[in-house]
């Protein structure tokens, strides 16, 4: 029998790790289980203070609802993001200040000359494209991708805030004491509209600031998503954490199973690499995150195997192969255009490769549909 989403968020609060991962397909509750493990945690009171302070910060889909468009349907011209003041854009942007470091981590994401201009309220931002002079675009809607970077932007910037202050041991040595009782940051599914390159960018961004939340400042990290890649970033960069995978049950209840070991014991993601890398190939459409996926379909495979290094399960000229996957791969490259897209010849090295590693390991060659 399952349980309710209310007696999960219990689990979650009693197992008392610093970082629980928890995979779930779409439609499984996640949000839903935010919520609850807010109630739980933090429940909504009519006696709070002017002096309350949260015991959870999180993001989910009803943070985004903290932004909508004015789309100016009358002039067509003066279209921005309000923003609905509440306790966290107030945090970030009038208590700390933090709108010149959210503009950079979202030009970050998206491109350098995409710019938001907040008015002096913080009630709205309206962007446009600069073009090296004094004239820009104008006010543009920007797509959905882009508001979706923009809004985790602004979430990322006050989390890296919150931990910086509660890494000072010296409780009145803090900045601000509105994070003193902060206790736990649920991240629900912060990957919607995102590409792979920035998703693979955003998991990575997330695992250093947890990886640099000391641990005598207290702070817990829950995160839920459905993406099998983020899940897969994340469960590697991150050293020490326990993963779950979150299912619906029939009868409307829920079911919490803990999953020990790599992601492929969770959910099968190296068939998910594999897929997804044959049909870019089908489809000539290789990009570097590709790359990307390639090594951790090596990576999985060496570790599976007992080999004690990836590059050993590369053909003929190793350290030629593994230089060329390490150019695209590096945590630099993620967050950087200094790296050119791939030429055709890497393209066809990265069908090479992936042909040597289905048909030269049994591991692969298991997993194939008989004739």
């Amino acid at each position: 029998m399952g349980q309710t989403l209310t007696e999960i968020a219990d689990t979650l609060r009693g197992a008392n790790k610093k970082v629980q991962l928890i995979y779930a397909f779409n439609a499984s509750g996640k949000t839903r289980l935010s919520r609850a493990f807010r109630e739980l945690i933090d429940p909504k009171t009519e006696e709070r203070d002017d002096d309350y302070r949260p015991k959870v910060l999180y993001y989910n889909a009803f943070t985004e609802d903290l932004f909508y468009w004015d789309n100016d349907l009358t002039g067509d011209t003066e279209r921005k993001l309000c923003i609905h003041p509440n306790a966290y854009t107030k945090s970030a942007f009038e208590d700390l200040g933090l709108d010149t470091r959210v503009i950079t981590a979202f030009q970050r994401y998206t491109q350098p000359n995409l710019t938001p201009r907040f008015n002096p309220e913080f009630s709205e931002v309206t962007f446009s494209l600069e073009r090296g002079t004094d004239t820009s675009t104008g006010n543009l809607k920007i797509s959905k991708g882009e508001e979706s970077n923009f809004i985790w932007s602004v979430f990322y910037c006050l989390l890296d805030q919150v931990i910086s202050t509660r890494n000072v041991a010296e409780v009145d040595e803090r900045e601000t004491d509105q994070f003193n009782d902060l206790e736990y940051v649920f991240i629900d599914d912060p990957v919607s509209s995102l590409d792979e390159n920035h998703l693979i960018q955003l998991a990575v961004d997330v695992a250093d600031l947890i990886k640099r939340s000391d641990a005598v400042n207290g702070l817990k990290f829950i995160i839920t998503t459905h993406s099998p890649l983020f899940f897969n970033v994340l469960f590697n960069e991150l050293k020490k954490k326990t993963s779950y995978m979150l299912k619906r049950l029939e009868d409307g209840t829920f079911e919490l199973t803990e999953k020990n070991g790599d992601s492929n014991q969770s959910f099968s993601y190296h068939l998910y690499l594999k897929q997804t890398l044959e049909e870019a190939i089908a489809a000539d459409k290789i990009e570097r995150y590709h790359f990307t996926l390639l090594r951790n379909l090596y990576e999985k495979t060496s570790n599976f195997l007992g080999y004690p290094r990836w590059s050993e399960l590369l053909p003929g000229d190793q350290q030629l192969y593994m230089n060329r996957i390490i150019q695209f791969t590096s945590h630099s490259t993620l967050s950087s255009e200094t790296i050119a897209e791939p030429s055709p010849q890497e393209k066809q090295t990265v069908k090479l490769l992936l042909d040597h590693l289905r048909n030269n390991y049994s591991y692969w060659q298991e997993d194939a549909p008989s004739a």
